[in-house]
């Protein structure tokens, strides 16, 4: 087969080794790409995620037998639906299904009416309605913008002060512009936080290994919320009582909610979990790979993924049997110092070289380009997921740990606490 991924970042680099894997691939291309894919895949730095017309034609003109639709904003804006309708075999869900992740209150609103737990809510378009809400709403809150925002639309609010601050930067100052227009009011949850992804066909759902991610900037949790800084899988905390839980209450519930709303979906749900006193319940919806879940989930799947990819297409998911490592994996991220706010670009790569040969160890590429003079420099906020497997989640930390002082570049940031929550149990 030859495929395409579109994309450009992390995962679509775990995605792209998954494929690398398959003895039914024989070439994979990708747009926009990155100087990691680049090493396995033919990419066109050129052709960015939301250029629809330029992806067909790419595929068309490359005879591409199936095309992977990997970020959030093509898959909300309906690249699905235009290829599909172009002839392409497409994996990922259609317009009508990823407004599972596009629309806060659409999500919201799903999970009251079929009675899939999630926190207390209420939504507003009006910021002056909002701001009189949380007047007499308990702190801490929690503020959500309702479109894509790059995973950062999310404020903690503890005080009424923040919370007013918040409503203006959201639905004010459209500090994440057209996503604030109108706005989610939740109540604070406490818990562990787990991610699980999840393969599905419209019908039938296969929940992947757990997976536990770390999104503010700085160690011990402060900063600013980020795209993610780094993962480990599996979540210890992700019980087996957890898991049959969240299968019968949760999972299930939702592919059928989405199919009995006309919006049937095929391909991945993300389901960002809060661990609660009460149960498990729903903090978000994502409609594709996380990233960087998709770097410690992927690297442990036993799966040929093109076969679990067919099977989703073909509505033929229940024939398969999902299978992982009985090990663990540790995603560090490394960043460019600054980020998520401001950060300079083009720095070269070091010592990409001491990954090569080297079992259990992976260094996915989320933001690198290839220079005018041939180097691999820094292109983004988060530039490396460096992974490494363990038998345990402690032995891959370390070996994570380990391999991140393999490569450096002059801005290079990274959280040193990944994991830590591992040391409680």
């Amino acid at each position: 087969m030859k495929v395409l991924i579109v994309g450009g970042g992390g995962r679509e680099h775990a995605i792209a080794v998954s494929m690398k894997k398959s003895k039914r691939v024989e070439q994979i291309y990708c747009v926009p790409g990155n100087a990691g894919i680049a090493q396995i895949a033919q990419c066109d730095p050129s052709i960015g995620v939301m250029e629809f017309d330029r992806i067909i034609s790419y595929a068309r003109e490359k005879k591409v037998d199936l095309v992977f639709v990997a970020p959030d904003d093509p898959l909300v804006g309906g690249l699905v639906d235009r290829l599909q309708a172009a002839g392409f075999r497409t994996f990922g869900p259609d317009q009508k299904a990823a407004v599972l992740e596009g629309s806060k209150v659409f999500s919201k609103d799903l999970m009251k009416k079929y009675h899939i737990p999630t926190a207390a809510y209420e939504t507003f378009d009006d910021p002056c309605a909002a701001l009189r809400y949380l007047e007499t709403a308990p702190m801490p809150i929690v503020l959500k913008a309702d479109g894509l925002a790059l995973g950062k639309g999310v404020l903690i609010c503890n005080t009424l002060e923040e919370a007013r601050a918040g409503v203006k930067e959201i639905m004010e100052d459209k500090h994440f512009g057209s996503a604030g227009n109108r706005m989610v009011v939740e109540e604070f949850m406490t818990g562990r936080e787990v991610s699980v992804l999840s393969f599905v066909d419209g019908r039938t759902i296969k929940p992947m290994t757990s997976a536990q991610d770390h999104k503010r900037a700085l160690d011990g949790d402060q900063g600013l919320n980020t795209g993610g800084m780094g993962n480990f899988s599996p979540s210890p905390f992700y019980t087996k009582e957890v898991d049959a839980f969240c299968e019968k209450y949760i999972y299930q519930p939702t592919v059928e909610a989405m199919a009995a709303e006309g919006r049937p979906f095929k391909g991945v749900i993300f389901f960002g979990l809060m661990l609660t006193p009460e149960g498990p319940k729903v903090l978000e919806y994502n409609a594709r790979f996380g990233d960087p879940e998709a770097q410690v989930v992927l690297c442990r799947m036993k799966n040929d993924i093109m076969d679990v990819v067919d099977a989703c297409i073909d509505g033929t998911l229940d024939q398969v049997e999902l299978e992982f490592e009985d090990n663990a994996a540790v995603c560090v991220v490394l960043a460019s110092d600054g980020y998520p706010v401001s950060y300079q670009k083009g720095f070269e790569i070091r010592g990409l070289e001491n990954f090569e040969g080297k079992e259990d160890y992976y260094c996915f590429h989320a933001g690198s380009k290839i220079d005018e003079q041939g180097r691999v420099v820094t292109n983004g906020g988060r530039v490396l997921g460096v992974t490494a497997k363990g038998a345990t989640l402690k032995e891959a930390r370390a070996k994570a740990y380990e391999a991140v002082e393999w490569v450096n570049y002059d801005n290079k940031f990274m959280r040193h606490d990944i994991g830590k929550a591992i040391d409680e149990i």
